[in-house]
């Protein structure tokens, strides 16, 4: 396919590369950040897209996504797919879908998880909202791209799976964190608590593949300083986008709301920034109760 790809930073990069080294035509573009092996790269995001059957953003917001999208749909083909592969809210989704489909194009919101290692990968999991015939025709890029992807139902659905996941992911990285830090302070042995709770009711993505104790359990950010495989940073933009989409549906999300806080904590007044979200760990071993 000729493909247009707006957006080359450290996800978008990989996701291009992969996309060209399967044999598609990748044209980039990207104010900052060079194409990587085997991407074109074009004088401007306009020029990217023109000709282009498939468009792919990976933007870092919504109000960044809704302005590029204005200035990419009027360049796009009649009949061409923007899909987003951005993590952004609900709302600038189905805006930005509503606008393609005004203009004759179809639009899919399709945030990833997996990070820079499943992009680099290709095993990257996509959730997708948008029409059946969209999903279906971008189904060979988002094979290629990744190991996985959910048709989640119509505009912003995507996102909506995204958020309500990273909610959860939030909430449990919390706990676990919490539950090392007391063990260590009632004399237990990681490892032991480890070998309980991963075989236990206390199981978790959390605890058994990602765990936050360093040398406990598969390789993870913990063991290597806690140099960041998910920023905590991009735990605190996730977790308040759940809560700016919880506030506009009346939903009640206390043990969301309270992940928001503690991450927007650690991120803006303590030394969370630049780090994994799982080093919440080292934050509670230095705290008392008081």
């Amino acid at each position: 396919m000729q493909i247009g790809f707006i957006g080359l930073g450290n996800m978008g990069a990989p996701m291009a590369a992969n996309l060209a080294a399967a044999g598609h035509a990748v044209t980039g573009f990207d104010p900052v950040a060079p194409p990587p092996e085997g991407v074109a790269m074009a004088a401007d995001a306009a020029a990217a897209v023109t000709g282009a059957e498939v468009v792919i953003t990976m933007l870092p917001d919504g109000a960044i996504l809704r302005a590029a999208a204005a200035a990419l749909i009027p360049a796009m083909s009649p009949g061409a797919v923007l899909l987003d592969c951005s993590t952004v809210d609900v709302d600038s989704a189905r805006a930005v879908a509503a606008k393609a489909e005004a203009a004759g194009l179809s639009a899919l919101d399709a945030p990833v998880s997996g990070g820079i290692t499943g992009a680099a990968a290709g095993t990257l999991t996509f959730m997708v909202g948008g029409p059946d015939p969209a999903f279906a025709r971008v189904a060979p890029l988002l094979a290629v791209m990744g190991s996985k992807a959910v048709h989640c139902g119509g505009a912003g659905a995507g996102q909506s799976a995204k958020i309500c996941n990273n909610m959860i992911l939030g909430v449990t990285m919390i706990a676990t964190c919490e539950a090392f830090a007391l063990a260590d302070k009632l004399g237990l042995d990681r490892q032991k608590m480890f070998d309980v709770v991963s075989t236990s009711s206390g199981y978790s993505w959390s605890m058994n593949a990602y765990c936050p104790a360093p040398g406990i359990g598969p390789q993870s950010p913990a063991d290597n300083g806690y140099r960041p495989g998910f920023a905590a940073e991009l735990m605190l933009k996730d977790l308040r986008l759940s809560q700016q989409a919880a506030e506009g549906a009346d939903a009640d999300t206390p043990m969301g709301a309270l992940a928001a806080r503690l991450y927007e904590t650690f991120v803006e007044t303590e030394d969370g920034r630049g780090r994994d979200f799982s080093a919440m760990l080292p934050r509670f071993e230095r705290r008392g109760r008081g």
